[in-house]
């Protein structure tokens, strides 16, 4: 299994590096309107359109990503070991997030 799962925690480093674009799409969308409406963030001034826009451009390339990321799971999960809820799908996704964390301590 050694090999092996180490192929499958670098195909989901991979996936990270232009997941961390669905990642700042779904950040930017919480902050200015569910935490906006709830009083825990302040909305962007100059974001008056609406969430229609958002949603219009955010959900079809979050949607994309995420059947990208699972489909290729599945076929990267079909040949490991590990217990599936317990490790592999948490540590596929701990790995696909690592760039945008990466990101977020730099900046």
């Amino acid at each position: 299994m050694g090999k092996q799962w180490w192929t499958a925690v670098g195909v989901n480093l991979l996936l990270g590096i232009p997941g961390v674009v669905p990642v700042w799409l779904l950040w930017y969308l919480a902050v200015n309107w569910p935490l906006a409406a709830l009083g825990w963030t302040e909305r962007e001034a100059t974001e008056n359109d609406g969430v229609l826009p958002w949603l219009v451009i955010a959900a079809p390339v979050v949607l994309v990503f995420a059947l990208l990321w699972w489909l290729t799971n599945r076929a990267l999960r079909r040949r490991r070991t590990a217990p599936a809820f317990r490790l592999y799908w948490p540590v596929c996704a701990l790995a696909t997030l690592l760039p945008s964390f990466a990101l977020m301590i730099a900046l």
